[in-house]
């Protein structure tokens, strides 16, 4: 899965067409509107590669906006409880099992189902991804794992070390522990994990912790190869 931020349809296009599984449209830390957004998840039509949105906010508004420009998956930020997730899972379903509103003008397109085939064809389809980016959470992790359905966990390392006040200290004790916490409780309920990987090393380190999904971004592989190309002049 690699994270997009860079508003063009041109970024997910490539890396659907070089052989990505997932990508997800970041509307919360990049430059990307929903305008951009839209583009961007059609750029992966006629792929195998999963369209994501990360949206801002853990709302019913912004989760049925993302899903209904052809979202296959939506990012929750800021999940602290287990209210949180349930609220998460709710905004992915129809009534009478969810609080979804009803208008997948733009998402039947991406997916070719027909409007009134939409919910039957895809809901079954959509992914419920939680960032574990608090101290709240990995406090409340069992329960929140325990919420029917939630699809991935994504510990979120530069958030979830500044909320613990050791920003960016990934080595430090405190972090350690928190992400085994994670980790464990994970396991426990059967639930993969994700976890960013822009080295071999940091992805062989994810594979001992028995991640399964890895996480890039484009900014900074454009960043790292933009500086490794300079090392051949």
């Amino acid at each position: 899965m690699h994270m997009c931020t860079i508003p063009s349809p041109a970024i997910p296009q490539a890396m659907a067409a070089a052989g990505a599984d997932s990508i997800f449209v970041d509307l919360e830390h990049g430059a990307v509107d929903y305008e951009s957004a839209h583009a961007m998840i059609a750029a992966t039509q006629g792929t195998g590669c999963a369209p994501c949105v990360r949206i801002t906010e853990n709302t019913p508004a912004q989760t049925k906006r993302a899903l209904d420009l052809g979202a296959e998956g939506i990012i929750f930020p800021l999940i602290r409880t287990a209210a949180d997730a349930r609220s998460a899972v709710a905004a992915l379903r129809y009534p009478p099992n969810g609080t979804r509103g009803f208008g997948p003008f733009l998402a039947q397109a991406r997916w070719q189902t027909g409007l009134m085939n939409y919910r039957e064809e895809m809901e079954p389809h959509l992914c419920c991804i939680l960032l574990v980016e608090t101290a709240d959470a990995v406090e409340n992790i069992d329960a929140i794992c325990a919420v029917e359905g939630i699809d991935l966990l994504v510990p979120a390392p530069f958030d979830l070390s500044t909320d613990l006040g050791i920003s960016g200290q990934f080595d430090h004790p405190d972090f350690k522990a928190a992400v085994a916490k994670v980790d464990a409780a994970a396991k426990k309920a059967g639930l993969p994990l994700a976890g960013i990987a822009l080295q071999k090393q940091q992805a062989e380190a994810l594979k001992v912790r028995d991640v399964q999904v890895y996480v890039g971004v484009d900014v900074l592989w454009l960043q790292e190869m933009v500086a490794e190309a300079q090392g051949w002049i």
